[in-house]
Parts: structure tokens; sequence; C-alpha cells
């Protein structure tokens, strides 16, 4: 039975942007859904706690409230979210560090969820370089992000980038099993197609906001396997739709991200 998983892939201010992907799951309605991240920025950090619902209800997501949740690190450090609404609950005083190792408990409608997340430490991100190509007599844009990869084995890397002010996401995930200990070589493909009212061609003189994250191994293999189930497998197909692999316990949906925080804009010129 197809279902429909909400996703926030970004949960930063309360006014994240938040992604819809369709994916052709078994029914999997009634299923808690928990999105949580926090990064070596200034919280507030953000929990959100939801439920799936099937693809027959529509896009409302049941907000799951007076759930216990508790966010601490290997430092020592501690504290219970506090709830705000809409199903997200917001730290007050923590804060986030590379290095260290958090771990989130929830207590939710009589069960037990917890994951942990490893902040890596921050890669430099440099510039941006411009790039563009022609397809069927138009020109699409690409951006390389410049950075050097660090020489040890198994960095990874998550691209969010949005256009002008726009409200969409776009994502990439990088890995440095190739190009290992070098300079980035890979690079954001830009959306150029326009045809539905939520899709975008960029074009001169849009200002595109670039955000890199250093995430750890189970943050990027769910990323990864989120993306490459929202695109259909890829150019080749070949993927059975299922859900990506969440570092979470006890069968929730989702994911717990600790990870570092870059950015930058361009204006396409």
């Amino acid at each position: 039975m197809k279902n429909i998983l909400f996703i926030l892939l970004s949960l930063f201010t309360l006014t994240a942007c938040e992604k819809e992907i369709d994916l052709d799951l078994d029914d999997q309605s009634g299923n808690i859904v928990i999105e949580g991240n926090v990064t070596d920025q200034a919280g507030p950090y953000f929990v959100k706690i939801t439920k799936s619902v099937a693809f027959t209800e529509g896009n409302q997501y049941p907000a799951v409230e007076n759930a216990s949740v508790i966010l601490s690190d290997n430092t020592g450090q501690t504290e219970t979210l506090q709830y705000i609404g809409n199903g997200t609950y917001q730290t007050s005083t923590f804060t986030g560090a590379s290095g260290r190792t958090y771990t989130l408990k929830i207590d939710a409608e009589g069960k037990q969820y917890t994951a942990q997340s490893t902040m890596p430490q921050a890669v430099s991100f440099d510039d941006l370089e411009q790039d563009s190509f022609m397809i069927g007599g138009e020109t699409s844009y690409t951006l390389l992000p410049v950075f050097m990869d660090p020489p040890a084995l198994g960095n990874r890397y998550l691209f969010s980038f949005t256009v002008n002010n726009h409200p969409k996401k776009y994502f990439q995930e990088f890995s440095d099993n190739v190009n290992n200990g070098a300079a980035n070589q890979r690079p954001l493909l830009l959306p150029n197609d326009d045809e539905d009212d939520d899709d975008i061609k960029v074009a001169v003189g849009d200002t595109i906001h670039v955000e890199m994250q250093c995430i750890d191994e189970n943050v990027y293999t769910f990323y990864s396997a989120l993306l490459q189930i929202s695109n259909g497998g890829g150019p080749g197909g070949g993927v059975t739709p299922s859900n990506p692999p969440s570092n979470i316990s006890n069968g929730a949906l989702g994911y717990f991200s600790a990870h570092t925080v870059r950015t930058r804009s361009i204006v396409i010129q």
C-alpha cells in the first residue's frame, strides 16, 4: 500500500524548510517519525516527533505530544527538551561541538527510542565556483564546493541549497571513497526544470545559498538511501523502494544527526 513519509531534512530554526518525499512503501501509517539535529552552531536545537500517515489521509502528520525527550553527550552534558508545539521539542542551554558523541532518548506513547550520533570535525568550506553546460540549447549551471578533504578516509558530507528566497531545498551527499585527501571535484547540479509549480530553473542573477554539513557514517547512509529512493534509484533505477535505514532504535522512522555547519552564497553570473 502506498504510504507517504514526511521527512524534515533540516530543523535549525522554527521556520526551517520542510521537504516532502513520496515513497512507495508497505503500509506503516501510525509509525513514530523522529527528526533531530545538533550542530556546532549556537542553539537552540530541535527534535520533531510526528506519525506517518497513509497516502489517502493527505499531508496531515499528527504531532506527538507529551513525550519525554532527553539529549546528552559524552562530556556529561544533559538536558530535557521543552515542548513548543506542532510536535517540536527544543533545547535551551545545550551546546554542540565537534568530536562529541550525542545520545537522544525519547519516551513517547509507551515506547522508548534511542539514537546516537558523533559530530565530525569541521572541514573548511572555502568557496563556490560556477560552471555551466548546454542541454537542448539551454544553459544549465553547476557549483563546485571548494574544500580539501582530510587525509583520513571516512569523511561524509551533506550539501543543501536554496535558490533566492524560494523555500524548496535541494540535497546532495558526498563521500571521500573517491578522491580521498584531495580537493573536491564533485559539483552540485543546480535545478533546471520549472514545469511544476514548486520547481525552479536557475538563471543569471539568481542567488544560491549553500550549506555544507559534515555528517557521521550512519547519517550519511540514511540520506544516501533517502535521496536514492526519492530519485527512483538514480538514472538506472533498479532499486526496490523501502524505508531508509534509521539510526533510531525500536522501529522509529527518521534520523538523529550531530553535524557541523558551514555556509556560502553565490550569485549566478
